[in-house]
């Protein structure tokens, strides 16, 4: 199964609710071809800004590394750990271009591929639920605050999970 987050457009001129067709989903995951084929990956998926870095600091580092006087496996090895990393991060970098470019995350939906993703969100989002929202905190309300410090409502076991048997007390 694979996690995609849901990034719905901007609203175009005229429009009241944005278009179906435009919502983009994004698998978080390595991207094999991003490792591959990394300008051209970006390109393909239209990551004009990110591509004009990558070739700035593909240049950048290898007028550095030859200028320092390093052979060129270790050259080809920097490289490939670059491509590696564009790989690993390709679907941060996919995000962070369509922020810039005015769309907004909407949910997250687990499928098997992209076509199941899309269908999930859709069937949710006609029926008017939010995918994948946090149910509100049973006890928000509760919550108080008292000499700078936030108290938070006790839940009545004395008893508390984790490294420390009892909870601490101050006085």
């Amino acid at each position: 199964m694979a996690v995609y987050t849901v990034h719905q457009p901007p609203l175009a001129k005229g429009e009241n609710t944005p278009d179906p067709a435009r919502f983009t989903f994004v698998r978080d995951g390595f991207y094999a071809w991003g490792f591959v084929l990394s300008f051209f990956w970006m390109l393909r998926h239209r990551l004009w800004l990110v591509a004009v870095l990558f070739v700035a600091l593909s240049v950048l580092l290898e007028i550095g590394l030859r200028y320092a006087g390093v052979s060129s496996g270790w050259r080809g090895l920097m490289f490939l750990a670059l491509a590696f990393l564009i790989g690993l991060e390709g679907a941060t970098l996919r995000r962070w271009t369509l922020k810039r470019r005015g769309y907004t995350n909407v949910g997250v939906v687990v499928a098997d591929n992209q076509d199941d993703a899309e269908r999930r969100f859709f069937v949710n989002w006609q029926a008017g639920k939010r995918p994948n929202a946090a149910p509100p905190p049973a006890q928000a309300a509760s919550i108080v605050r008292m000499a700078g410090r936030t108290e938070f409502p006790r839940s009545g076991q004395a008893e508390v999970i984790g490294s420390f048997p009892e909870p601490e007390r101050r006085v």
